[in-house]
């Protein structure tokens, strides 16, 4: 394959891609609205209860958070493969602005919830503001079309998939209480069991997501979030670089896709923005808490992007591609400030009270329109 038909179809591919994330993000966005209106109708009652109903043990949102978000975890792990192997990032000198922003993404909004909560029981929610959603985040942006330069789009997806891995880090080091080595270690095991299969050009994916299964109870049993088992997994199976090869990595991708977007993702909105709307709705805004939210989304996102990425390119440490504007960057940096998702699924390893798990999601969707209507503007 010559290099113009290698990069027809990768950017054939990203379209895909592209336009996979954008119909996602309307589907959640429709699943979050019908999840607060019905929490907040006379079927209220029925609404909540549902999610909690016993299911082998573990109520539905248990299996949901737990189990089906491991699956959407694997997505993020295949996507973070390919960008390495074959996308934006696989090039370290385009690899290396998107890194440094995401950073900034990261540590700023962080920090500014950090230094508003840090002598108090809530300043374990740091990491809440750090995440950013991509399926929102290019659904907004795909409303604008062709106005949109291609690197812009290039760029936000680069660093959502490198915020995604910021956030899993996070979740692995910060959100870990205790840890049963035994399973932890029979866990690895069979991650480098897996990863030798992949070594010696073993292709059977039915072996891996076996083995994926085996990895996530055991990682379930360590005490470490289960959904880490499935960004391992994503690492395990293999990918050849070269596209005019469908790798099981390719296929597993492109099997998940459908059911990640249109089923999972919408099912954990549904399940976990069960928001009643009361008196103490409002006031609970103007809590340390919640405000280090708010403004970690929507002030820390676009600052710490656009700070470390302004410096690194006055020090010439990276250059700025051709069609990524200042004022373009100031847009993305903003619409990097939707969190929803992850910044949800973190909210519940946070917070152990469900007002407080309330509070700080009523924050995230305040927050995340904020960003979401300010990017767009």
């Amino acid at each position: 394959m010559n290099r113009r038909q290698r990069i027809i179809k990768l950017t054939q591919h990203y379209k895909q891609f592209f336009a996979m994330e954008q119909a996602g993000g309307i589907v959640l966005l429709i699943a979050t609205i019908a999840s607060l209106v019905l929490s907040n109708t006379s079927l209220s009652e029925e609404y909540l209860s549902f999610w909690q109903k016993d299911l082998g043990g573990h109520s539905l949102s248990h299996w949901i958070n737990d189990g089906l978000m491991a699956i959407f975890f694997l997505m993020i792990g295949l996507e973070l493969e390919r960008e390495l192997y074959t996308g934006e990032l696989s090039n370290p000198k385009n690899a290396l602005l998107p890194i440094i922003a995401a950073i900034g993404g990261m540590l700023v909004p962080a920090g500014i919830y950090f230094v508003l909560n840090y002598d108090s029981e809530f300043s374990h929610g740091f990491g809440i503001p750090m995440a950013t959603d991509i399926a929102f985040a290019i659904g907004i942006l795909s409303l604008f079309g062709s106005r949109i330069p291609p690197a812009l789009k290039i760029f936000l997806t680069a660093l959502a998939v490198i915020d995604d891995l910021g956030a899993i880090l996070v979740i692995a080091i910060f959100y870990t209480d205790t840890i049963a080595l035994n399973y932890l270690v029979g866990a690895i095991a069979i991650w480098l069991v897996l990863m030798a299969l992949n070594k010696h050009g073993v292709k059977w994916l039915a072996i891996y997501l076996v083995g994926g299964v085996a990895m996530w109870w055991l990682m379930l049993q360590s005490g470490i979030h289960a959904t880490i088992a499935g960004v391992l997994l994503a690492f395990a199976i293999p990918f050849y670089g070269d596209e005019q090869y469908v790798s099981p990595s390719h296929k597993m991708e492109h099997i998940l896709h459908y059911p990640v977007s249109f089923v999972i993702l919408p099912l954990f909105a549904l399940s976990n923005t069960t928001l009643v709307f009361s008196g103490e709705s409002i006031p609970s805004l103007l809590s340390a808490s919640s405000l280090g939210i708010i403004l970690g989304l929507s002030l820390g996102k676009p600052i710490g992007i656009l700070l470390f990425t302004w410096i690194s390119v006055k020090m010439k440490f990276v250059r700025r591609p051709i069609g990524l504007s200042w004022k373009g960057l100031i847009g993305v940096g903003m619409l990097a400030g939707i969190g929803f998702t992850m910044s949800i699924f973190i909210t519940q390893l946070a917070f152990s009270d469900a007002i407080v798990q309330d509070n700080a999601k009523l924050a995230i969707l305040i927050g995340s329109l904020i960003s979401g209507l300010s990017g767009s503007l």
